[in-house]
């Protein structure tokens, strides 16, 4: 089953055309992906120092550090 309209590969590909989908927009994407990989990078780091925040808040408490100390 050919979805390109040929029956062999032993051709030459220049006359053949696109091959493949959204032939060109390479750059497009990685420019795409690297900016969505930057921005999640970000949205991490500031969700995990609100969690270290967080923790140092709720951490220092005396009775935690009681329950922590007669723990072990």
């Amino acid at each position: 089953m050919s979805t390109n309209g040929l029956d062999s590969w032993a051709v030459d590909l220049k006359d053949v055309g696109a091959i493949y989908p959204f032939q060109g927009s390479e750059v497009l994407m990685v420019i795409i992906a690297v900016a969505l990989w930057i921005v999640w990078h970000i949205v991490q780091l500031k969700n995990e120092n609100k969690e270290i925040e967080y923790e140092k808040q709720h951490n220092h408490r005396k009775e935690n550090i009681e329950h922590g100390v007669d723990r072990y």
